[in-house]
């Protein structure tokens, strides 16, 4: 479950740390020693509309109810948190906070847009801090490289962001109103990512962000790994760590070389068993500046 740009731990992720510690422990005592007080943490949309209890707009949207979708809820956590690392906390809280408030209001909006058309009414959504993780999908899919890992059956690719993938489907298929819950955070983490209407001004004020890192960083920092320092050749640190990273470019480009000599080794091995002698195929790359599909377009037409 780990993605290519990911390293040790939860080293330079606080945020990630905390939202990975404090709602589950938080969702497994609601659930195993303190049942009678999750009917506050319900996300009660029918409360909210008819008796005008907006607290449960906080209170449903942080702490899941089921177990299931708490442990989808922190693998996810653990793996976005290289956007913590890469944007740094300030930047990453933003997000975080931004697609919160974002997914609140879309939550609302797709509801009443679902009664509208349908007549379906959703009395009550998922509950937990699950917009903002739907929401990392985009960043997660627009920023982070795609590398092909292996393949199964020889035809379906296995990249290093299939399993995070597969975690998201499994959290989307745990109940039968979490594709609004879905739909919404996906919604809020692309206006926020591409900054739609400037929503980007739901941001943590610098005077807020100086004192969370004086007062609440230093209780969920977690420990440098001590296999850092052992790495790399720079002077310090962080070059060692800038090393590592353009070596994972490094790795990153040589691999998608490799699967792009592989799929045209397959796709010469094709057209040979077209009939095509290996020297007309090898002339036709060289007359098509090596692209395999124009190659295949003048085999076919001479």
């Amino acid at each position: 479950m780990f993605t290519s740009t990911g390293s040790s731990g939860l080293y330079k992720a606080p945020l990630s740390k905390s939202l990975l510690l404090i709602p589950s422990a938080l969702s497994v005592l609601l659930t195993l020693l303190f049942q009678h007080y999750q009917k506050f943490f319900a996300y009660n949309l029918q409360a909210i509309k008819e008796d005008f209890q907006i607290w449960r707009l906080i209170c449903g949207r942080i702490i899941c109810l089921d177990l299931k979708d708490t442990f989808c809820s922190s693998l996810l956590i653990y793996n976005f948190r290289i956007f913590e690392r890469r944007y740094g906390s300030r930047k990453f809280t933003s997000f975080v906070l931004g697609t919160w408030l974002l997914s609140a209001f879309f939550d609302l909006l797709l509801v009443e847009v679902l009664h509208y058309l349908f007549g379906i009414t959703a009395r009550r959504l998922p509950s937990g801090f699950l917009g903002p993780l739907f929401a990392l999908f985009v960043p997660f899919y627009c920023s982070i490289p795609r590398v092909q890992v292996t393949q199964v059956l020889g035809q379906l690719p296995i990249t290093n962001k299939t399993l995070v993938y597969i975690m998201g489907l499994q959290l989307l298929t745990s109940s039968s109103y979490m594709w609004i819950i879905a739909l919404s955070g996906l919604v809020s983490g692309l206006f926020y990512y591409s900054n739609m209407l400037k929503v980007q001004v739901l941001s943590v004020p610098s005077g807020v962000a100086k004192i969370f890192s004086r007062i609440v960083e230093p209780i969920f920092s977690s420990a440098e790994p001590t296999n850092e320092a052992r790495e790399g050749m720079g002077a310090t640190v962080d070059i060692q760590r800038q090393q590592r990273m353009e070596l994972i470019d490094q790795q990153i480009m040589l691999s998608q070389f490799a699967q792009m000599r592989w799929q045209r080794q397959q796709q010469v091995t094709r057209l040979m068993e077209m009939g095509f002698s290996r020297v007309a195929v090898l002339e036709a790359l060289r007359a098509s500046n090596n692209d395999i599909n124009v190659a295949t377009n003048f085999l076919l037409q001479h």
